[in-house]
């Protein structure tokens, strides 16, 4: 009896063993690994857990090598662009310029998406375009906040690849905007190879985002209609505001002008250089390039000059001497925030 049980034990042992063995070399091509947790904070509505279990099985070749190169780092794939239609739109939007937004609030709501200076892409195709959005700037803390607030989600949801660059006007000088417009178009191409240029006012904020911020075969002018005129156009030959440009338009028309100092002007010799150098201008449909613009009354040491008037019927003696190949400026600081690249500069004011 005793030596009945042995064979019978002796036999399952062995049943199992060659069962174990089959089951091995059966499922040889596969092997569990078990991924570390990413330093990054996972962004999206999956938890980590989820998003581990995704990697537990993975299927190799038994090429030993190939299994040690699997646990590596690999590179991306390149992504495809993205649609020509941004599919995440949602047209009209409502804003109000409550008076108790921080800045503060803004990072925190929007920081998270954002890279370091006011930089981001899509993170699911590649932009077709590389955009600079450049902001001329003196003590409008108030309404930047605004702006941030409302014009990064539109470009996000435009699904461009852009930097947002604050041209602070360092001093108590007569404003020069136009100056501050090239400085910012020479500082951000340090930076990156972006192909297009936004020269945007920081007190407009668009309410409909399907007004895409990109450029074209023309120069392009955005902020077709504005609340503070009735939402119409308030010229056929107007160009401030919001207007786009890319690198070989602005090249082209070697940029602003630099003697445009005070209130007004600057932007009409623009539209004419663009006119003396064969180009015309293109306008969105008017019906959603909608603005709000921030009410706000005349900056100090930006009253209107009498002067620019006068040199808006010279720009055609003036275009190949005045611009980005006459550009002289110190930079003062340059600052890294989450929401924007602030760049401080002394433009040797009067």
């Amino acid at each position: 009896m005793k030596e009945k049980i042995t064979s019978v034990l002796a036999l399952s042992a062995l049943l199992t063993l060659t069962c174990f063995t089959v089951f091995l070399l059966h499922s040889k091509d596969t092997f569990l690994v078990f991924p570390s947790l990413p330093q990054q904070v996972v962004k999206g509505s999956r938890s980590v857990f989820g998003k581990m279990m995704d990697h537990i099985w993975v299927t190799k070749t038994p090429d030993v090598s190939r299994k040690t190169a699997a646990t590596s780092a690999q590179p991306a794939p390149p992504l495809d662009p993205c649609p020509d239609s941004p599919p995440s739109l949602v047209g009209p939007v409502l804003v109000e310029f409550k008076t108790n937004r921080s800045l503060e609030l803004v990072r925190n709501q929007l920081g998270s998406v954002l890279q370091q200076g006011g930089r981001h892409k899509p993170p699911n195709c590649t932009a077709r375009q590389k955009v600079a959005v450049i902001i001329p700037f003196r003590n409008r803390y108030e309404h930047l906040t605004h702006w941030l607030y409302y014009v990064h989600p539109v470009l996000m949801r435009q699904q461009l690849d852009y930097g947002v660059y604050v041209i602070n006007q360092d001093g108590d000088g007569v404003f020069n905007r136009a100056k501050l417009m090239n400085i910012g178009f020479v500082e951000a191409l340090k930076e990156y190879d972006y192909d297009c240029f936004v020269f945007s006012d920081v007190d407009l904020v668009p309410i409909d985002d399907r007004n895409l911020y990109r450029c074209s075969d023309h120069p392009r002018h955005l902020s077709v209609a504005i609340d503070k005129f009735n939402y119409r156009l308030s010229s056929v030959t107007a160009f401030g505001g919001v207007s786009l440009l890319t690198e070989e338009q602005f090249l082209k028309v070697n940029g602003f002008s630099n003697t445009f100092w005070g209130w007004g002007g600057e932007d009409d010799d623009l539209y004419n250089r663009i006119i003396v150098r064969g180009m015309s201008i293109t306008r969105p449909d008017a019906g959603i390039a909608k603005y709000k613009m921030i009410k706000h009354g005349r900056d100090l040491h930006n009253e209107v000059n009498p002067e620019n008037a006068v040199k808006i019927k010279k720009t055609a003696e003036n275009i190949d001497t005045d611009g980005l190949n006459s550009l002289n400026f110190t930079v003062n600081e340059i600052l890294k925030d989450v929401l924007f690249t602030l760049i401080s500069v002394d433009v040797q004011a009067p």
